[in-house]
């Protein structure tokens, strides 16, 4: 099946009763990208990973992965043989050996590669012989990763993946993922680590109390975005910003908060219009993901 975007929602919701935990969510992920899957706590992230991996129905919306609905019993049993997930809880069988759980996975997948198991047995230094159960939790994040990068799946999606590991670990596991990418294979993946979102997403995608709040590809972001400081010389009504190129506001009716995208000249003339001093900084994933983080809360 052929499909230009590996992951595409549109109007995606679910409903826990009376709670809303993704609403009217409409996203994309490109092919040969790694995409971060950014929010707080309770954002929605887990439970839009779950709807795409068909664990969980849509209440309303309609989503595809690999051109797949995931709506679709059968056509999600397709997303879930060509994709592979790394979650929190790892779902290794805790009373197989290292060893025997490598060959159990490599039954089911005709294209595994030996060649990347064998790269990552020994770069991961996984004890082969000691039981799942025995092996601590970063252990068990570098077997849940060995067994799902040696699979050559379409895409993978990681869920908080370098939790566990010690920091050689993790920029073993980032330079993997760019690998993969380069390889071909799709990357989408949730983490809290920013700096390490920083240090190899391709594109940002964040959500807010179930609605997507940042679309952005991250060398944008960075070289692009600004953060514009407006301090009011005089009391007044807090200025109005109905300009291009702003993204999101934010006041305390003293000082304003602007966050631009473009049009940075545009804005701050428009600010010094108003007889106020303004001040302009450059911006980090952290600065846009906490202005985002106050803003909603």
């Amino acid at each position: 099946m052929t499909h230009e975007l590996v992951v595409e929602t549109r109007g995606l919701t679910k409903h826990y009763g009376g709670v809303e935990a993704v609403r009217n969510l409409s996203l994309q992920v490109e092919p040969q990208h790694i995409t971060a899957f950014l929010g707080r706590n309770g954002a929605g992230k887990s439970t839009t990973i779950k709807m795409l991996l068909g664990m969980v129905r849509p209440s309303a919306g309609t989503g595809r992965v690999l051109g797949y609905d995931i709506a679709d019993a059968a056509q999600s049993l397709e997303v879930r043989r060509r994709i592979a997930y790394v979650g929190e809880d790892k779902g290794l069988y805790g009373y197989m050996t290292v060893a025997e759980l490598i060959r159990f996975t490599r039954s089911f997948y005709a294209d595994w590669q030996p060649e990347i198991e064998a790269r990552l047995l020994r770069e991961y230094q996984l004890p082969t012989g000691h039981k799942v159960k025995a092996i601590s939790k970063g252990m068990r994040t570098k077997l849940a990763l060995l067994l799902a990068l040696a699979r050559r799946p379409e895409l993978i999606i990681l869920d908080e993946p370098t939790e566990g590991l010690d920091p050689v670990s993790i920029d073993e596991l980032l330079q993997t993922l760019r690998v993969v990418r380069d390889a071909g294979t799709s990357v989408l993946f949730s983490s809290h680590q920013l700096d390490e979102v920083e240090r190899i997403a391709d594109r940002v995608l964040m959500i807010d109390r179930g609605q997507l709040v940042l679309n952005a590809l991250l060398d944008d972001l960075l070289n692009n975005y600004r953060n514009i400081t407006v301090e009011s010389v005089a009391p007044g009504p807090v200025p109005t910003f109905d300009l291009a190129g702003v993204e999101r506001i934010r006041s305390d009716g003293h000082r304003t908060w602007v966050l631009a995208s473009s049009n940075v000249d545009g804005i701050v003339a428009h600010a010094r219009s108003l007889h106020a001093t303004v001040q302009v900084t450059s911006v980090n994933l952290r600065d846009v993901f906490l202005d985002i983080v106050r803003e909603a809360s």
